[in-house]
């Protein structure tokens, strides 16, 4: 480490990095993956409205700008389904559509717009986000996980990734989902929690606690981006 770098265990107790986790923080292997801040979710009258995460969207460019900054890879990574619903909620298989949508119907209030959650051609696909030409899209997620079934893997296998970064929405749902694949590809995790967003406190709190105990770090993402500030220009200091 060249900062004092730190981070959560179990979402609550800060925790000093040992120099086991030096190769987690080198800039020039990581790239941030960006889920699902789609107008779908950003938009209290949505398909599947996601507050918390609306809150954070000048959070989320003000983070992706500095990213952009260090040349890191940002790659924006959505839900997508074909129009009609095929893939999910018009889905011919026996066991019908995503479970999300079984379990949602228990706990939120009836929303007519929800079938149309992520189908392309909708409004409900613009990023509500910052975006800019250096940008990497993964296009054909269908479920929580950004790796199903996507070319994601590929994508950061070709950049030469180690590490992900991953911003973005459902903390508990879509954000968990990737951070178990992630780590279960060897890919180093980290999860900056002021730039995630959860269906709720509750259940934001119980995502980055699962990360932090089995898959990744769970961090702030200034003393983050300090971090790799101070490598890099460490680095150009080496090189002159």
């Amino acid at each position: 480490m060249k900062t004092e770098m730190y981070c959560y265990t179990h979402n609550r107790d800060r925790t000093p990095l040992t120099s086991a986790f030096d190769s987690w923080l080198n800039p020039e292997r990581t790239a941030v993956l960006c889920i699902d801040m789609h107008r779908g979710h950003l938009e209290l009258e949505s398909t599947c409205p996601a507050p918390r995460a609306i809150a954070k969207i000048e959070a989320h460019n003000a983070f992706h700008r500095r990213v952009r900054d260090l040349n890191i890879p940002l790659i924006m990574v959505q839900h997508w389904q074909r129009h009609g619903g095929i893939d999910d909620v018009a889905s011919r298989k026996k066991t019908g559509k995503a479970n999300w949508r079984y379990l949602y119907e228990l706990y939120l209030p009836p929303n007519p717009l929800m079938d149309q959650h992520s189908w392309e051609g909708t409004p409900w696909l613009d990023l509500m986000v910052e975006t800019a030409p250096t940008d990497y899209y993964i296009r054909t997620k269908k479920r929580l996980s950004g790796f199903y079934p996507t070319d994601l893997e590929f994508l950061l296998r070709n950049l030469d990734v180690d590490n992900v970064v991953l911003t973005g929405t459902f903390t508990d749902a879509c954000v968990l989902s990737t951070a178990f694949d992630a780590a279960n590809r060897d890919f180093r995790v980290l999860v900056p929690r002021d730039i995630v967003a959860g269906f709720s406190e509750e259940a934001e709190h119980g995502a980055l606690l699962v990360i932090s105990l089995h898959l990744g770090l769970v961090v702030d993402s200034e003393a983050l981006l300090q971090e790799w500030h101070t490598r890099q220009k460490l680095e150009m200091t080496t090189v002159g």
